[in-house]
């Protein structure tokens, strides 16, 4: 029996065996994860001196072979929604990692859950609000070429005498890197993956970014989402619910679909999930909710992205057929909708 209460990451597994889930095609499948892969996420900081700044992290690492061996595997970087912190969608996290990759949870300071978690319930949604600023997006973006830059030092066994991060050492493929995020983390992941700010006078890209996954994506507020979207070449995968508006930032369902068909053809693509409100990518209902949750959900999202990730960080030809094949529609609802271009 499959309850909705269940935990995220224990329902994905339990729709996989359940009969009323829709079978995979024969071949390759993004569902299928290493038996042996052990929940045992690294937290650690990152200082960026320059801008005395410390960046919580949550490192997922992928199990060690059967000998015993590690291997350095792709990277994939995950930037929080407003409020949310190094733990939030931890689900991604762990299959991600079940699946070969190095996945590092970002927590932006300034707009994570301090922002909210000791202010009265009733002056919850003013403090968000004013975390949601310009200030916080810039402090968000340049996390990330501080975070790769320190990824790279413990790969070449630089701890500085951390225990745990002595055990980072050559464990990060960093010539392969994918970046995504919810809803703040995904205009973050934009931002870095290359979406033009100010008519271009504005570069806020990190060239070691080599496919994009944004949840819950934004349009620019002002001006042609074309003159923001058009010139992207990266790989980009957007994900978004059909009830997926927020009260805070001013975007609407609308304004979420209105990305796609201003990116340019060439590996783009886009999932659309029926009855899917903005909390539908994350691991727990928010506050306001008023659709019920759907665990298929959360089964497509992971199958999807990992298929992304093993297409374009691992030059994967048969999660590529998945992609544009009928992959998609073997893990989706009949009223979710999958486009590519």
């Amino acid at each position: 029996m499959i309850c909705r209460h269940m935990p995220a990451y224990v329902l994905i597994l339990a729709l996989r065996a359940s009969s009323c889930a829709p079978a995979l095609a024969a071949g390759y499948d993004p569902l299928q994860l290493d038996p042996d892969w052990v929940d045992a996420p690294l937290d650690l900081s990152v200082v960026d001196a320059a801008r005395d700044r410390e960046i919580p992290v949550r490192i997922y690492l992928p199990s060690p072979n059967a000998a015993g061996e590690t291997a350095a595997t792709p990277v994939v970087l995950f930037s929080h929604g407003l409020g949310g912190a190094r733990e939030t969608c931890n689900y991604l996290g762990r299959h991600w990692a079940a699946r070969g990759y190095a996945v590092v949870f970002l927590q932006h300071p300034g707009s994570d859950d301090a922002v909210w978690r000791d202010q009265p319930p009733l002056r919850r949604m003013a403090e968000m609000r004013k975390a949601a600023n310009g200030a916080n997006f810039f402090a968000r973006v340049k996390d990330v070429p501080a975070v790769l830059d320190q990824l790279d030092a413990w790969n070449a066994g630089e701890a500085g005498g951390d225990e745990a991060a002595s055990r980072l050492a050559g464990r990060f493929d960093l010539e392969h890197v994918g970046m995504s995020g919810h809803s703040f983390g995904a205009v973050t992941t934009q931002a870095v993956a290359g979406q033009s700010f100010a008519g271009g006078r504005v570069d806020l890209v990190d060239a070691r970014i080599d496919a994009s996954l944004a949840m819950s994506p934004s349009a620019p507020r002002r001006g042609d989402p074309a003159d923001a979207f058009g010139h992207i070449a990266l790989p980009w995968l957007l994900m978004t619910g059909t009830h997926d508006a927020s009260l805070i930032g001013g975007q609407t369902v609308e304004s979420r679909q209105q990305v796609f068909p201003a990116l340019p053809p060439g590996d783009k693509f886009q999932l659309v999930l029926e009855g899917a409100e903005h909390s539908a990518f994350t691991a727990r209902p928010l506050p306001g909710d008023r659709q019920p949750r759907n665990p298929n959900h959360h089964r497509a999202i992971v199958a999807v992205s990992t298929a992304f990730w093993d297409a374009y960080l691992r030059d994967d030809a048969a999660a590529a057929e998945w992609l544009r094949g009928a992959g998609p529609r073997a893990v989706l609802e009949d009223g979710d909708t999958w486009e590519s271009k």
